[in-house]
């Protein structure tokens, strides 16, 4: 089969951009609105989108220190949200967000792991370390846990969560009334994990799903990240600006991967795209433009001190200089270093950074015509820079609908991307094996050698 592109929809109701509530269009409080999520989900599964993917904050962002800035003040844990909006979807995929820092590895197996069988194989779990030193204070923290450390935990965490969904092997329930059989004892297995950070006995109380078990995704891009991501990840969401530093990630990742006795090809690299979609170049600059103007100074300057660690001290600063050094963080390392490269390479003041990011906070923006916009997603795609993208629309649902309505038809026109869904599960559509339970595997091997 021809290699397409795959596409990730990322959707806080409260849009995408710092200021995007202000939008005409846009549905004020969002966020909170159930009954527009519902909206975003089949707008997304119209345009045959892999997944709505939703990040999450464990703390309040006051100001623009998140997407959809004051917007996103309040809104709703996604495994609970995509619960929800799973019965009234077919073959959306929904890939959540869930910390390793703050968050046990049973708890987060086994609302996965629900939330996989309430949607028939469609969840997928995207594994953060949690780099905000406001979350550390809501988790019996006095201060952040070390990067280094938080990567450790989080590798740990994974290789625990992974244990547990294999708990019970695929063929295991026979639900015999006849028998009186319920269950296979010996497909049923405990997780004895001892490790430096947890201990778990097992076995995990939710069974397999169609697609054996969640999606596994990760976003981190700093060293810490990729040796995690190369490792464990299915499916990368990753940050860039430009071509060539898309394709150095690409080509790192699927090499750590193959080092890892992993088929790169079952490694997703997806980067962000926020896009301002327009029939006319100047129609798209309007667009842009017309968003721009309604950002408050007070939540530009929010959100590059969230992004660049917190540290940023811009009071009586001039806004139409340059950005001043701020010290690094135990926070998003990688994302502190794209926001400075994205400042020094275009020479930016601290007034225009704020702007060019307030889209997508360091991913990348394109403002063009549909044609225009497929042309960087083909090139990106067929250069060894990308599998597929995170599609990130700055305004909803207006944004949305221009990308399903107008660049969906361009990329099938080229053949680059799906008519129809290939199938029913996430890991179907996203082209990924089914994982053979571990247990399964070993019993196979036993057989065969005796």
């Amino acid at each position: 089969m021809t290699r397409q592109i795959k596409l990730g929809a990322f959707l806080p109701g409260g849009g995408q951009h710092v200021a995007a509530w202000r939008h005409p269009d846009s549905v004020a409080d969002g966020a909170t609105s159930f009954e527009f999520h519902v909206k975003l989900a089949q707008t997304a599964e119209r345009g045959l989108f892999d997944a709505y993917f939703l990040a999450d904050g464990l703390a309040v962002a006051f100001g623009g220190g998140m997407e959809g800035g004051n917007a996103k003040v309040a809104g709703f844990e996604p495994v609970t949200l995509f619960s929800a909006l799973a019965p009234l979807t077919k073959n959306l995929g929904f890939i959540a967000t869930a910390s390793t820092s703050y968050e046990e590895p049973y708890n987060t197996a086994r609302k996965f792991a629900s939330l996989d069988l309430i949607s028939g194989g469609r969840a997928g779990w995207n594994v953060v370390t949690t780099g905000s030193a406001a979350a550390a204070y809501n988790f019996n923290h006095a201060e952040q846990p070390p990067h280094a450390q938080r990567y450790a935990r989080g590798g740990e965490h994974v290789d625990v969560v992974l244990k547990l969904w294999d708990s019970f092997e695929d063929d295991v329930f026979i639900r015999d009334k006849q028998s009186g059989v319920f269950f296979d004892t010996a497909g049923v297995h405990p997780t004895d994990h001892v490790g430096e950070h947890f201990q778990v006995k097992g076995p995990l109380n939710v069974s397999r799903s169609p697609q054996g078990h969640p999606v596994v995704v990760q976003a981190g891009q700093s060293e810490d990240g990729r040796a995690l991501a190369a490792a464990t990840a299915e499916v990368i969401f990753t940050a860039h600006q430009r071509l060539d530093t898309a394709q150095e990630f690409y080509r790192d990742i699927k090499a750590r991967a193959a080092a890892n006795g992993r088929n790169p090809d079952h490694v997703l690299i997806m980067p962000g795209v926020s896009p301002f979609v327009g029939r006319t170049e100047e129609e798209a600059r309007e667009k842009y433009d017309r968003l721009t103007s309604y950002i408050l100074e007070e939540d530009g300057i929010a959100l590059l001190n969230g992004l660049t660690g917190g540290t940023l001290d811009l009071k009586g600063v001039d806004l139409d200089g340059p950005l001043p050094s701020a010290p690094p963080t135990e926070g998003m390392k990688s994302r502190q270093t794209l926001i400075r490269q994205i400042a020094d390479e275009n020479n930016f003041t601290i007034r225009e950074l704020y702007q060019w990011i307030a889209s997508a906070r360091g991913h990348y923006t394109i403002i063009g015509t549909p044609v225009q916009i497929a042309d960087m997603l083909q090139e990106w795609f067929e250069n060894e820079a990308a599998d597929g993208f995170n599609i990130l629309p700055p305004w909803l649902p207006t944004a949305l609908d221009d990308f399903v309505d107008l660049v969906i038809p361009e990329l099938q026109r080229r053949g680059l991307f799906r008519t129809a869904y290939e199938g029913t599960t996430l890991r179907e559509n996203l082209g990924l094996p089914f994982p053979i339970n571990r247990h399964s595997v070993a019993r196979y091997a036993a057989q065969a050698a005796e």
